[in-house]
């Protein structure tokens, strides 16, 4: 579910959130990597590496050496594996003969050789209904054709929150119907081990949170810094990706530096938490917001939200969910917070895969886990 915060269960009732957390392993959050946007965190927690290493560092880039443009908007790259580096899950998967389908997950629709057996590609308004009911239908098929793992995707909470944002009375309206829809499946998944004969492993988690911008906490760029003099601006509320001109990089940094709501830096000399700048992807300067603040690089198209993500991991505000259920997963367990590039190690091992390298480690998860006899 597309940017749900860690609190957001605790904003109203949601008995089907808390079924799982009685039933099954609830985290106190699932900790995004940078930057807390949405394709850089959903193919890391299908890959297990942070952006810098698997290549999707935004969700709009510069690659120097294809010379080429990426935006999440473009079909075209986005179907084009050139972009998409490490080994995902059902690429790791489908190599050990594991079926594995893809509704609308980040990543899928590229045209690599291991893509998922199964994939719908992106559809915006198509109903949440019907997704739950087509990932049902999957279960169904026969056994030889049924995948063992299928990834997919809600859009919301993420848009209402960047439009209200993450405290309004549209978000707990919205939290409600999630946890309908949460319920509907969880009665269509217990029907199914039924009528199949079949114990089925189910992860609820979230990519990111989100963040609350007051109307007057909003940034400017292009009037604090010349914006004829760039090279490339790639990015989008609240952190940027800008390589000025050579000659303009000391006065660039120096205008952006004297702002108290923004950070600066040289993308060598990133923050170490962030696990962040040595990709050629990444632009000579990253230019963030600091929390409460918005970003944008032209009035023009400065698109005012109420809520948006992308900050340092640290903050809280960004923490997504992690619920999980089954019978590879204990019951009533709380764990701490984690981060997502855990996940793919999680999966790995619950499927009996030999898993690729990773930024994470089975390590950090393994104790959610039901001990094997």
């Amino acid at each position: 579910m597309d940017g749900f915060r860690w609190d957001y269960a605790d904003k109203t009732e949601t008995p089907n959130f808390d079924r799982l957390v009685k039933e099954g392993v609830h985290a106190a959050s699932i900790v995004p990597s940078y930057p807390s946007k949405t394709f850089p965190n959903h193919y890391s927690m299908a890959t297990g590496l942070y952006p810098d290493n698997h290549g999707i560092v935004q969700n709009n880039f510069y690659d120097p050496e294809l010379k080429r443009a990426f935006t999440i908007g473009n079909r075209d790259a986005v179907g084009d594996s050139v972009f998409w580096g490490g080994e995902p899950i059902w690429e790791t998967a489908e190599k050990q003969g594991v079926k594995t389908a893809s509704y609308f997950w980040v990543g899928t629709e590229s045209n690599a050789d291991y893509s998922p057996s199964m994939r719908k590609m992106y559809e915006h308004d198509f109903p949440f209904s019907n997704r739950i009911d087509s990932v049902i239908s999957w279960l169904y098929l026969p056994k030889k054709e049924r995948p063992h793992l299928t990834l997919f995707y809600f859009h919301e909470p993420d848009g209402v929150g960047h439009r209200f944002g993450p405290d309004s009375p549209e978000i707990i309206q919205m939290v409600s119907e999630l946890d309908q829809y949460l319920g509907d499946f969880l009665n269509k998944l217990d029907k199914a081990e039924k009528d199949l004969g079949i114990e089925i492993n189910f992860i609820l988690t979230s990519d990111h949170g989100m963040g609350a911008i007051p109307a007057e906490n909003n940034i400017i760029l292009s009037e604090i810094i010349d914006p004829t003099r760039m090279k490339r601006v790639h990015g989008g509320n609240p952190v940027y990706l800008i390589s000025p001109d050579d000659d303009y990089e000391q006065e660039f940094y120096s205008l952006l530096n004297a702002n108290p709501h923004l950070s600066v830096w040289k993308k060598s000399d990133l923050p170490e938490h962030y696990r962040y700048g040595t990709n050629p992807r990444i632009e000579e300067f990253i230019v963030e917001a600091n929390s409460g603040w918005g970003l944008s690089f032209s009035g023009r198209k400065k698109g005012y939200s109420a809520g948006t993500h992308g900050y340092d991991p640290q903050n809280t505000d960004m923490h997504g969910i992690f619920y999980a259920i089954g019978p590879a997963f204990k019951t009533g367990y709380s764990h701490e917070s984690f981060e997502n590039v855990n996940l793919y190690s999680l999966i790995a091992e619950i499927l009996g895969l030999d898993a690729a390298p990773t930024d994470g480690a089975f390590e950090n998860i393994r104790y959610m886990l039901t001990e094997k006899e």
